[in-house]
């Protein structure tokens, strides 16, 4: 009997201790990491600013593989929400929300040397007022450098579990910011390293639209000189093709990037028309929009074909022929016209749109700017199957000194297919509903020129690159 009670009192004993000394305890956690990345604080800020991207440096897919996002509230800033179904204990169910970011985003300039961003987390960890704080601290010599530094806060009050729950924050907590943050380095790794601050992007809904196109190339080392010369006789032979459909060019010329080499500029020059269904030597077609080529039986080489699209008096045709003929297909599925000029539906679907006022030379570095926006905000594009393309809005005038007058006005496309992580593409861009303008050139068009072969620096511009090459 007597055991029994020094057994009873024992255990009272460690009770009573095991309350002070909970109650002795901090009531809160704090834990965090630091990461130094060699990108630009607006990129980083972007993709923490935006929860579209986490899933992409989460740990949480790795612990659950079958887990299920789903986005809800404001597409970027505060009210941003990302909520989480997991298969198992260890991810289970959870939402993130950002509470806070400062400065505002169209605040963050080469000026800004720190930012935060905070996000509330509700998931199953012990403890109330849970919430992860982003504090990123412009680092380097020419500040080109980003430290990232992830902490981890929760308030624990007197609820004496919560406070024992303490000495596991380096468990969960800090081992999904510490390989997140490793994650997060490799994913801003892919992004372009270009400034886009001077960018205002806007997500524009465009429709199908028939066009005449030739596909083309030219050597960088020409220049710009050497580009329009190309595009003037592409563009000269198309619309003597529309002369011929009895067809009318409706709107300025449209170039398609299909491959900016090193060495050399391959694009489509096209031009709209105000008709989408043609007739070529008596038949009529109706145009549809191109295709991914079909590759050999190799899977190395793309096949050209000879069959006709759908039309209201022809069928199938017999297979591939080593020289197209008008009224056959290409290899993308483009109608064949007459020579090397192809129709079809081009456009239709969101695009992400930028402005750039200057020559031709700024056009490659505002396709980069989209391209680095798009992947920092978790817009998809896919360059192979929907090409960037720019719309040469209004084209540049010259004296007869060779002097700019006027700079040209390019609106650059990249096409969307859909919002990263499964959730729905926003309408608009947060630069689109803060209502930032795009830049647009004065109404007369009396801007100092620029030097040759380089952009000029209109408002809302950023700097040429350094090569002057191509329109695109």
């Amino acid at each position: 009997m007597t055991r029994v009670l020094e057994i009873i009192v024992a255990l009272i004993i460690v009770a009573v201790l095991g309350v002070v000394a909970g109650f002795v305890m901090p009531s809160t956690g704090h834990v965090d990491r630091s990461l130094v990345v060699g990108k630009d604080i607006r990129q980083v800020y972007d993709v923490m600013d935006n929860l579209r991207r986490f899933p992409d440096y989460s740990t949480q897919r790795s612990d659950d593989p079958k887990i299920q996002y789903a986005l809800s509230g404001p597409a970027f800033g505060p009210g941003a929400t990302l909520s989480w179904t997991g298969g198992n204990d260890k991810v289970g169910d959870g939402k993130l929300t950002i509470a806070s970011a400062q400065p505002d985003f169209n605040k963050i300039d080469p000026t800004v040397k720190h930012a935060t961003i905070i996000w509330n987390l509700d998931n199953n960890w012990h403890g109330n007022d849970k919430h992860f704080t982003i504090d990123l601290d412009r680092q380097g010599r020419q500040g080109k450098l980003t430290k990232i530094t992830w902490s981890y806060d929760v308030a624990y009050g007197f609820n004496l579990i919560n406070r024992y729950s303490r000495l596991y924050i380096h468990g969960d907590p800090d081992s999904l910011i510490q390989y997140s943050l490793s994650n997060l380095q490799n994913v801003l790794a892919a992004v372009p390293n270009v400034d886009y601050s001077d960018l205002i992007p806007y997500i524009v809904q465009t429709k199908p639209t028939p066009v005449l196109l030739i596909s083309d190339s030219s050597p960088r080392k020409d220049g710009l000189a050497g580009l329009d010369d190309v595009m003037n006789t592409d563009l000269t032979a198309i619309k003597a093709a529309a002369k011929k459909l009895g067809v009318n060019v409706t709107g300025p010329r449209i170039t398609f990037t299909t491959n900016y080499g090193d060495e050399t500029y391959s694009f489509d020059v096209a031009l709209p028309i105000d008709a989408s269904d043609l007739t070529i030597n008596g038949q009529s077609y109706t145009l549809a929009a191109a295709k991914q080529p079909a590759l050999s039986a190799d899977g190395t080489a793309p096949v050209e074909s000879s069959s006709a699209p759908a039309s209201d008096s022809s069928s199938s045709a017999p297979a591939a022929a080593v020289v197209l003929k008008p009224g056959e297909l290409d290899k993308d599925g483009r109608l064949v016209v007459d020579g090397k000029v192809r129709a079809t539906l081009a456009f239709g679907g969101p695009a992400l749109e930028g402005v750039w006022n200057g020559t031709a030379a700024g056009v490659p570095q505002t396709r980069d700017m989209l391209k680095a926006y798009a992947q920092t905000h978790g817009y998809k594009y896919d360059e192979v199957v929907h090409r960037l393309y720019d719309i040469q809005v209004q084209p540049e005038v010259q004296d007869d000194k060779g002097n700019i007058t006027t700079y040209a006005k390019f609106d650059v496309y990249l096409p969307i297919t859909d919002s990263a992580n499964g959730g729905t593409l926003p309408q608009q861009t947060p630069e689109q509903a803060a209502g930032i303008a795009q830049p647009s050139l004065d109404a007369s068009g009396d801007q100092a020129p620029a030097a040759a072969g380089s952009a000029p620096a209109p408002a809302g511009s950023s700097a040429a690159p350094a090569a002057a090459s191509s329109a695109q």
